[in-house]
């Protein structure tokens, strides 16, 4: 069974565009940060070389995949859509979204250290803890999801892309926790001990940091925009055939 409506892409593409851009986007951050752990010692040049990966794999994803899914990736993304009205559909959509979400990343992380001989699965040992973080994450999560919202808000899709894409990159650097701001990544880089990786341990309280900056970023929007006077379209990119694509872990 599919949401097959006229003009709308069914509920099934739509969750195997979300699972494979959450699982390339993690492989983009894992593999990435890999090949730079490989490369130097200097771990300022390995969190350059990840957040410069990171931008250019996000953007191509989210131009790629938006017109199919609307290019989420992101469980915080899918809830706060769905909480505003721009997510087109109801709990099951969220359901199915966040579940594509998080295997999707899960199965980008084992495929990271699969290219790079890794252990498929090793927890990773990378303590990530502190009111610090937390305060990081969750004004990295309020940041991406007021820009998304935002987009939509003011009919400015197109450029969702690569504004996306270079808020996370700079909030790789201007946040003390280099701006996971998704709890699907969070969990899938659970998954790898590598230099992206978190430990299973830190990884609640990352995502309690995520809803809390989520419910932040859907205040912000309120109070920049207020109350949209006509429905605007799906929070990244629309996701029906109809819909051109005007226009986003």
């Amino acid at each position: 069974m599919t949401d097959a409506v006229p003009g709308v892409v069914p509920l099934a593409r739509r969750a195997a565009a979300e699972f494979i851009g959450a699982g390339a986007l993690v492989a983009v951050v894992v593999g990435s940060g890999i090949q730079a752990t490989g490369l130097t010692h200097d771990p300022g040049v390995r969190l350059l070389a990840a957040s410069l990966a990171t931008v250019c794999g996000l953007g191509v994803l989210i131009a790629l995949l938006g017109p199919v899914s609307g290019a989420h990736f992101n469980p915080a993304v899918t809830l706060a859509a769905w909480w505003t009205g721009h997510g087109g559909g109801g709990p099951r959509h969220v359901a199915v979204y966040v579940a594509a979400q998080v295997t999707g990343a899960i199965g980008g992380a084992v495929l990271a250290d699969a290219m790079f001989g890794e252990p498929l699965v090793r927890w990773s040992g990378h303590v990530r803890w502190g009111a610090r973080l937390w305060l990081g994450e969750a004004v990295a999560t309020a940041g991406l999801i007021a820009l998304v919202l935002g987009l939509a808000r003011l009919g400015r899709e197109a450029v969702a892309p690569v504004a996306v894409a270079s808020y996370i990159g700079a909030a790789y650097w201007f946040t003390s926790s280099t701006s996971f701001a998704n709890p699907a990544v969070t969990v899938g880089r659970a998954f790898t001990d590598s230099f992206a990786g978190i430990a299973p341990a830190s990884v609640l309280p990352f995502i309690g940091a995520q809803l809390v900056g989520t419910a932040a970023g859907v205040g912000l929007v309120a109070a920049l925009f207020g109350r949209p006077v006509v429905a605007v379209e799906e929070a990244v990119l629309p996701h029906t055939a109809h819909d051109s694509a005007v226009a986003h872990p």
